[in-house]
């Protein structure tokens, strides 16, 4: 299968994103097109969401980005025997010839996203090109990167931003031409948002997309394991290879704003109680006993002035602000930027997980990290636990600090919306 569009020429600093012959479903062949998709393999609830997807469609991707087995061998052997038997069976084809897609999600309260899905050639950190904001769990890397080996295949796409130059740059000439075409697929998933998706091929296109590209740098929204992963991988195949490249999907923030949404975190065996108690007199904390969206303003009004979370789990909600600076001042590493150091994040890992409620950030039995706000104060509150809830941090903020080689708490931030896994895959061997 060729992986076209790779050069073994000296690299250009900036992002080179080049076509490929993306590996889709037939829809023919499959319940259909919603059926087979899945969020990212690292936002599927297990074990629900995993066996409902399971059993949405019995060529779900989730067969391929999470396999089931005994062992992690087991595991990986079977996504590359699954792979295999979907390509020789025609469920899943390559398209003809390499190119560039056009990848747009919609929702029902006017939210549009577009941006382009290509193989981007991948950077070590001291180019600069591509900008990580979180750290990495090297388990985590090595998990996504024996699958990848099994399966010689990218199955998803991680998710980039960058800023642009506005709705007259080339790529987003060609972006919004080319959604006005009709699409190569259309399927509504059950989250209500509806995904398109379209092939630019024409060779004058791309090479005006990759001229404008070049001098642009990317932000990692979603993926740094991934982005870790592909790093690690092509490390290990001597270049020129396909191993060079890596599955995206890119952005323009400056066009098609993302959604930044905070990551709450859920400490399993705290008692909202004991969790209060244990802040008297370093934090300010104030009951509310109001709905959650009304909370959920009065923590955006206190997160701009300062340090702000709410604690949830006993039928109320807890307003937590105005730490002691005292207690920042020996809790809060001082070697780091002041944006780094002010962060809700850092303040909730340095401070009050590390030294007021002892709960290690990495210990799935005391703490869980959870996108949605209602499930995150659901669960707390039916397993007697403390939800804490965060602000979102702006996307400016992540820019600046990853621009100035920082890296924030893990789970910091949560962009979105992000790519439907299965729409579009790349195989990167025959």
């Amino acid at each position: 299968m060729n992986t076209a569009g790779h050069s073994s020429a000296t690299p250009r600093r900036g992002l080179d994103l080049t076509p490929f012959r993306g590996l889709r479903y037939d829809p023919d062949r499959v319940g259909s097109l919603a059926a087979v998709t899945s969020p990212p393999y690292d936002v599927v609830v297990r074990p629900d969401g995993l066996h409902h997807l399971q059993s949405a469609d019995p060529h779900n991707i989730v067969r391929l980005i999470l396999p089931q087995a005994g062992t992690p061998a087991a595991r990986n052997e079977q996504a590359a025997d699954t792979l295999r038997h979907w390509l020789a069976e025609g469920i899943l084809a390559a398209d003809p010839e390499p190119g560039l897609y056009v990848y747009e999600q919609r929702d029902g309260d006017g939210m549009l996203q577009r941006g382009l899905i290509g193989t981007l050639r991948v950077s070590d950190p001291a180019e600069g090109v591509v900008l990580p904001h979180e750290d990495v769990m090297p388990h985590v890397v090595a998990d996504r990167a024996a699958l990848m080996r099994a399966t010689s295949a990218n199955l998803e796409p991680l998710l980039l931003t960058y800023r642009g130059n506005g709705a007259t740059a080339a790529t987003n000439v060609v972006i919004e031409r080319t959604a006005e075409q009709p699409p190569l697929l259309s399927t509504t998933t059950e989250d209500g948002f509806s995904h398109r998706l379209w092939a630019v091929t024409d060779p004058a296109e791309l090479a005006g997309i990759r001229a404008d590209l070049a001098g642009h740098q990317a932000l990692i929204a979603d993926g740094h394991h991934r982005w870790a992963t592909y790093r690690r991988l092509r490390a290990e195949h001597p270049s020129p290879s396909p191993w060079d490249y890596g599955l995206v999907l890119l952005v323009d923030t400056a066009r098609y704003p993302l959604r930044v949404r905070a990551i709450h975190r859920l400490l399993h065996g705290l008692p909202v109680a004991e969790a209060r108690a244990a802040l008297d007199g370093l934090f300010r904390v104030r009951r509310l006993d109001m709905p959650l969206p009304k909370a959920l303003e009065i923590l955006a009004d206190a997160a701009c002035a300062g340090n702000a979370f709410l604690l949830a789990g006993d039928g109320a909600f807890h307003l937590v602000d105005r730490p002691e600076p005292a207690l920042l001042a020996r809790t809060i590493p001082a070697d780091r930027p002041a944006a780094w150091r002010t962060l809700d994040a850092t303040v909730l890992h340095a401070t009050l997980l590390d030294h007021v409620w002892h709960i290690p950030e990495d210990d799935p039995a005391r703490i869980a990290y959870i996108h949605d706000t209602a499930a995150t104060v659901a669960k707390a509150e039916r397993d007697g636990g403390t939800a804490v809830l965060l602000h979102p941090v702006r996307e400016e903020v992540v820019r600046d600090l990853a621009r100035q080689g920082v890296t924030m708490p893990r789970k910091s931030t949560s962009f979105g919306p992000k790519p439907a896994s299965g729409l579009v895959l790349r195989a990167l061997e025959p």
